[in-house]
C-alpha cells in the first residue's frame, strides 16, 4: 500500500467500508452455506429487524456480492445467494472472527477499564 491507501476514492477504503456495516459481514457469513430466504436469515441471525435485512441485502446486492432469485408459484418465494465475488469476503470475515476469539477478551477489558477510569474521574 501506498502513503495514499486511505484517500476516499482507494480500493482498501472501499473494502473498509463494506465490511464496517456490522450487518454486511454477518448476512456475508450466514449465506456461506448456500441460498436462503430472508424469514430463514432473520432466524439463523437473530437481532435483525426485516426492515434492517431487507436493507442489507439490497446494498449487498447493489455492490455484486448477493444475488436475489425470485421462484415463481403461490406464494412467490425469494431467496438470496452470495455472488463468486461475495465468496471472496468469506476468508477475511473469518480472520476477523479468529482474531475477535483471540483478543475479544483483551478488548472487552480495555472497555471496561476505560469505563472505570471514567467512572471514577466523574
Amino acid at each position: 500500500m501506498t502513503s495514499d491507501a486511505f484517500l476516499a476514492d482507494c480500493r482498501a477504503r472501499l473494502a473498509f467500508d463494506l465490511l464496517s456495516n456490522t450487518w454486511n459481514a454477518v448476512v456475508l457469513w450466514a449465506l456461506r452455506e448456500g441460498p436462503r430466504r430472508p424469514v430463514e436469515l432473520r432466524e439463523q441471525i437473530g437481532g435483525i429487524s426485516s426492515k434492517v435485512l431487507t436493507e442489507t441485502l439490497r446494498r449487498l446486492q447493489s455492490n455484486g456480492l448477493v444475488d436475489r432469485r425470485a421462484h415463481p408459484g403461490a406464494p412467490p418465494r425469494v431467496d438470496y445467494e452470495l455472488t463468486a465475488l461475495g465468496r471472496t469476503l468469506l476468508a477475511p470475515i473469518d480472520a476477523v472472527g479468529a482474531w475477535a476469539v483471540e483478543h475479544g477478551d483483551e478488548v472487552i477489558a480495555a472497555q471496561e477499564a476505560e469505563c472505570a477510569a471514567a467512572r471514577s474521574s466523574s
